[in-house]
């Protein structure tokens, strides 16, 4: 029974997303599998699954499908709007929301899922698969050390590895390891290195060779208080930029991750990002075309037109 009421929320999670306008209730009963019976029970159902999705945080916006007139509420997702706050994770808790979201991923390409969005077309409503963001909290990890780490982490204990230095030299490194996280695209290991007799942070791709545990269970302590993203942000971003640029709306999720929002028109959102290496963000700004405008800073906003018009000359 719990696993058909999670694939029809996860259906009519994608459904609300996709689509390019606000749905009526009779709309959304149509086209998303689970909703039977009665008019009055498909209503307590619906009302209950709006319930669970704001409970987690997915913000269900209600609005007249025609605003001209006081007619049917609709129904929608803005992509925009859409996220999970996580929060801090334990080195058991990111592994077992790896597992979850594996599954979760599969539900929301599913058959039942494309089918609602085919029943959408079919009413001649609009919708958009491409502009809805990942569903699942999806833990996009590279390094095959990622999986022993969090068990290191989960039962304390101590591993070796070889590190490639920012020299690029390679060093046998040895830690306990505290916790993981993710900031601006890379993964990082936060350990105490007990040569060093300090903390110390690590890139999960620098490390070369497969880390090898080393101790048995519970060999060092940790400080049940020590918040790893907290630490990462004071130790790596401490001398990092924010920028100014308008986002347009359902699109550079990738930018919406670091963003502030600060105010909202008809198509855009105002935002602050921060960013690290200014050619590097560059880059980043140039990929989403004219989804992004640059305000500033300054250095950013003239390499952007430097670029452009580098291209503009090369097609003359």
């Amino acid at each position: 029974m719990a696993s058909r009421k999670n694939e029809r929320l996860v259906n009519l999670t994608i459904a609300l997303l996709a689509t390019k306008r606000f749905l009526t209730k009779s709309e959304i009963f149509r086209t998303i599998d689970g909703y039977e019976g009665t008019t009055e029970s498909k209503e307590r159902m619906f009302e209950r699954d709006k319930d669970d999705l704001r409970r987690i945080g997915i913000s269900i916006e209600v609005q007249g499908v025609d605003p001209g007139f006081e007619d049917e509420p609709g129904y929608r997702i803005h992509p925009e709007r859409y996220s999970l706050n996580l929060g801090e994770l334990n080195g058991t808790e990111v592994a077992l929301l790896s597992l979850a979201a594996e599954a979760w991923r599969g539900a929301a390409l599913g058959v039942a899922a494309q089918s609602a969005l085919v029943k959408l077309r079919s009413l001649g409503i609009d919708s958009d698969f491409d502009a809805i963001p990942n569903l699942s909290p999806r833990l996009n990890v590279q390094s095959p050390n990622f999986y022993p780490l969090t068990r290191a982490i989960a039962d304390h204990i101590a591993v070796d590895f070889t590190y490639l230095s920012s020299e690029l030299n390679e060093e046998l490194r040895h830690v306990h390891p505290y916790g993981l996280g993710s900031r601006h695209g890379h993964w990082y290991l936060v350990a105490y290195d007990t040569d060093r007799a300090d903390i110390r942070t690590f890139r999960l791709d620098r490390i070369v060779n497969q880390v090898e545990l080393v101790s048995k269970v519970n060999f060092f302590k940790s400080d049940p208080n020590f918040k790893v993203l907290e630490y990462l942000d004071s130790t790596l971003f401490e001398n990092q930029a924010v920028a100014r640029v308008s986002i347009r709306l359902g699109r550079g999720h990738g930018l919406r991750r670091n963003a502030t929002v600060l105010s909202t028109d008809d198509e855009y959102d105002l935002c602050e990002v921060s960013y690290s290496n200014p050619s590097h963000f560059t880059d980043y700004i140039l990929w989403h075309a004219d989804d992004v405008i640059v305000h500033g800073p300054e250095e950013v906003r003239t390499e952007v037109i430097k670029r452009l018009q580098t291209l503009v000359d090369a097609h003359e």
